[in-house]
């Protein structure tokens, strides 16, 4: 394993996998509610972001999940952006929906069998149990207690940037939009990337639209511009994609460089 990407995974398994905030950012008005979920079998404290128009009328929203969606982590900065899109109207009002971490590390990985990695997450697939309570708990009650249609979307940046890509590749009709920052997908000796060309053969129907990104951190951009290239001969025809190169920028600044060109492509029609 060369010693760069030694360097990338030790600083994500202290920075990463313990989400903290970089910046200190205001902390919208929002809903908290606790789901005890039967999939991860623990109770999971989620927070809710409405737009302003949601409460001046009877719409019904498109819904953006997001994990690290605590507010000492993502939540605050990503509602906001999004206030100051809809404010500014470069996007259509959406809901923002926070899922806050317990072990980050362990919901946020698929399986592995490289041992190496189990010196930093666990690699027993608690991807999948995170999966199913998002698809399976979450998802119905958000649509029980708000106004939602049929239309969602995932974010995310470092390990839940390699949720959002496995989501993807695993299960695309899980939402219909993703935005992926910087992912992780030296995870299981870049199994994603590996099998990019096999998993697109069982890409459904559907249209759906991906937007990801990658930063100086050359452990994952030669991973995202890989996949890239096979998109370009491989992608289907109702697959929307953008990948965002973005060498000037490192692993720990991505996210907020890139969130607002990230969302007006992926909440807009292309």
């Amino acid at each position: 394993m060369k010693k760069s990407l030694l360097i990338l995974i030790f600083s994500i398994f202290f920075l990463g996998c313990k989400k903290t905030p970089e910046n200190i950012d205001s902390i919208p008005e929002h809903d908290s509610i606790v789901i005890a979920s039967k999939m991860v079998n623990e109770d999971r404290v989620i927070n809710v972001w409405t737009p302003k128009s949601y409460k001046e009328g009877n719409e019904s929203f498109p819904v953006l999940y997001m994990p690290d969606g605590g507010i000492k982590e993502d939540f605050n900065h990503i509602a906001n952006t999004l206030a100051k899109l809809i404010n500014n109207k470069k996007i259509s009002p959406i809901i923002l929906v926070g899922i806050e971490n317990t072990e980050r590390g362990r919901d946020l990985t698929g399986v592995s069998s490289v041992m190496d990695d189990a010196q930093y997450c666990p690699l027993t697939d608690g991807a999948k149990n995170f999966r199913l309570f998002i698809t399976n708990e979450l998802i119905p009650e958000i649509n029980t207690k708000y106004r939602t249609t049929n239309r969602k979307g995932i974010i995310g940046e470092s390990l839940a940037g390699l949720f959002v890509m496995e989501t993807f590749f695993l299960t695309p009709e899980t939402f219909n939009f993703y935005i992926a920052m910087d992912p992780s997908l030296w995870w299981n000796n870049h199994y994603l990337e590996q099998n990019t060309s096999s998993l697109l053969k069982e890409f459904p129907e559907q249209e759906i639209k991906l937007w990801f990104a990658g930063s100086n951190t050359e452990d994952i951009s030669t991973h995202t511009r890989s996949i890239y290239k096979i998109f370009k001969d491989n992608a289907p025809e109702n697959l929307i994609y953008k990948y965002s190169d973005e060498p000037n920028e490192k692993h720990n600044t991505i996210f907020r460089a890139t969130k607002e060109k990230a969302l007006i492509w992926s909440l807009n029609n292309n």
